[in-house]
């Protein structure tokens, strides 16, 4: 069909730094000096959230999955302290950031068989940090891209953000068919470690963690000769749709703004409320257009923001549980890695050959819902 968005490869990446969650719990009470009522209650929270381990470009490789191998953020020596500033931790993001994006963004090149001279256009994604020139402009110079590469960056959009890339990347495949598209998906969420005791930080800490996905999306005239020059029109799927929904009232449910100690979340436990009460009418009457039931549906790619947002989305949509293995496998090993995480459970669809059609959901600050159909 013309205008087809075609997935031709997908590539992930961690950081080489990991900590488990029973060591991130300990540096918790560390920094946060809390009372021993307040600590059991911290510790039974990480319990709770489904991770074992997580990934952050802080943690000294060498020292990996020690509870001391980060030097970053250090106990608070005065009241008051809330640990490093904003611009700090964009000094490391900048630093660290653009290696972990090229990383996954070579895999996804691998994986495709597609040249970087073939890229048309890159779009970058991230709302856990900010420079200029930016990411794009790296991953341009880095994988020997065309100067003439077109450049996009959706920033802030949280969790979701990945279906928000792939909108983009349909919309200039269906205007150019020729065109050939990367999108890498790179969040830093370790660099915003809140000190204080408020609820939404606690949550927050427990639950994020660093990672970077990317995807090869072209029209349907952009085929990429095999090294044997002959021509590779091998996909990992189609994008057929996107929706959106925006659920009333909701703007204090999920937020996330620049503070002067890191970006601070806000993180309602209204919020698998929320979802539970609103998903299942929007995405029936989404899916009835497209003539399809959930029950057709033979991949799920369901955002995990936490172990209670999965079990919302179960209830909500009366999923069993094999529909949310590949979510909750991706949280227990890696923790939520804001937009990069869809990609990866994408990338382990993949992997597995489980059937089309797929279906990705996310959910991010508004409260927004995002899906996205593929085949």
């Amino acid at each position: 069909v013309m205008g087809s968005a075609l997935i031709r490869g997908l590539g992930c990446s961690v950081p080489q730094g990991t900590i488990k969650q029973s060591d991130c719990a300990d540096f918790a009470l560390t920094v946060s000096r809390a009372d021993p009522m307040l600590a059991r209650r911290i510790k039974a929270l990480y319990r709770r959230t489904g991770i074992v381990e997580r990934g952050s470009v802080l943690v000294n490789r060498e020292l990996r999955n020690e509870p001391g191998s980060q030097t970053f953020y250090k106990p608070p020596t005065r009241n008051g302290d809330l640990g490093p500033t904003t611009a700090q931790r964009m000094v490391l993001y900048a630093h660290e950031a653009p290696k972990l994006a090229l990383s996954a963004a070579e895999r996804a090149l691998n994986n495709s068989r597609i040249s970087p001279e073939q890229i048309t256009h890159i779009i970058t994604v991230s709302c856990t940090g900010f420079y200029s020139p930016g990411i794009e402009h790296d991953l341009i110079c880095q994988l020997g891209l065309s100067p003439n590469t077109e450049r996009i960056h959706i920033g802030f959009m949280g969790c979701h953000a990945s279906i928000n890339a792939l909108r983009v990347a349909k919309g200039l495949v269906s205007e150019d068919p020729r065109s050939c598209i990367l999108i890498c998906c790179i969040e830093l969420c370790s660099l915003h470690y809140q000190y204080d005791l408020s609820t939404d930080h606690i949550v927050s800490n427990a639950l994020f963690a660093d990672g970077a996905a990317a995807a090869i999306i072209t029209g349907n005239d952009a085929d990429s000769p095999r090294q044997d020059g002959a021509v590779n029109k091998e996909k990992i799927g189609t994008l057929i749709d996107t929706a959106s929904h925006l659920v009333s009232h909701s703007s204090d449910a999920m937020t996330w703004k620049i503070g002067d100690n890191g970006f601070s979340m806000t993180l309602s436990p209204r919020v698998p409320k929320l979802i539970e009460d609103h998903l299942g009418g929007f995405l029936r009457t989404w899916m009835s257009r497209r003539h399809l039931n959930l029950d057709e549906i033979k991949g799920w790619a369901i955002h995990p923001g936490g172990s209670r947002i999965v079990d919302s989305v179960q209830h909500s949509l009366q999923l069993n549980d094999e529909a949310l293995r590949i979510s909750r496998t991706i949280l227990k090993n890696h923790g939520n890695m804001s937009s990069a995480t869809l990609l990866f459970i994408l990338n382990m669809l993949e992997k597995e050959g489980t059937p089309k059609p797929w279906l990705m959901l996310g959910f991010g600050p508004g409260l927004e819902i995002e899906v996205a159909l593929i085949e």
